[in-house]
């Protein structure tokens, strides 16, 4: 694989980050703007979201932030007419959103927080690419990346995650296969990224330094991804060296899931 490393890969694009107010999001929405990408920072949080985007403006990019509730049909078609008036097109959705709260056994999941989490990785998803494909149909180019996980792919145990994060993460593999089929005729590709354990706040929130031992243990480079890691792999699918890849799901884990 080639990673495109110039400012100008993506010069003239513009990207829509969710979650984009810090971890794999924010390190997605640095990289596309050093690519060279008008980077749409959206996240719940308004301050993190800003953060981020005058972040990016002060080191030379271009970006602006929306704080946007990514579950919210009004509020998601709402942030791209808006990113619409400003630039001419929304050339690449980055579907990075997501999480969970604790991990929990399956049985003790209450059931608003098991349709909390759905809607948090899937419906998402769904929404955000149904707002942004027309355009993108107009135009026949664009990219869609979406984040699922390894969790979506070796089940909760493996993760130490939860059956509500596993089932929507799957989900969003089985979404961008749909999708890809649906518009691979009409210049739009459309891709996952599945990251294995990495290094954010949240991971490092999640678990304890025993059970994040053990599971470094487990991968065979014996060490948790970096957020830049994921990033690398974002601006990848969206540049045109990916051209002609579409429906897979790349995995950026260590070697810890292999298919």
């Amino acid at each position: 694989m080639v990673i495109p490393n110039t400012q100008q890969t993506l010069a003239g694009r513009t990207a829509i980050v969710t979650g984009a107010g810090g971890g794999i999001g924010e390190a997605i929405a640095r990289a596309l703007a050093d690519a060279g990408a008008q980077v749409i920072v959206v996240d719940a949080d308004e301050r993190l979201g800003q953060s981020v985007a005058e972040s990016i403006n002060a080191s030379g990019g271009i970006a602006s932030s929306f704080a946007v509730d990514a579950t919210n049909s009004a509020a998601v078609e709402a942030t791209v007419r808006a990113t619409l008036k400003n630039s001419a097109a929304i050339d690449i959705i980055v579907n990075n959103v997501g999480g969970y709260r604790t991990m929990r056994k399956t049985w003790e999941i209450p059931e608003q927080e098991w349709d909390d989490i759905i809607a948090l990785n899937l419906k998402s998803t769904f929404l955000w690419s149904k707002a942004t494909i027309p355009g993108m149909l107009e135009r026949s180019h664009g990219r869609i990346i979406n984040l699922t996980s390894g969790a979506g792919k070796t089940g909760a145990g493996m993760t130490l995650s939860a059956a509500h994060y596993a089932a929507s993460k799957a989900a969003v593999r089985g979404l961008t296969w749909h999708l890809a089929h649906e518009l691979a005729t009409h210049g739009i590709t459309v891709n996952a990224i599945a990251p294995g354990p990495t290094n954010t706040a949240r991971f490092r929130n999640v678990r304890t330094p025993d059970a994040t031992a053990a599971l470094i243990a487990k991968i065979p480079m014996r060490r948790l991804a970096e957020t830049g890691n994921i990033a690398d792999a974002a601006v990848f699918l969206a540049s045109d060296q990916a051209s002609y890849i579409t429906g897979i799901t790349l995995d950026v884990s260590g070697g810890w899931t292999m298919s």
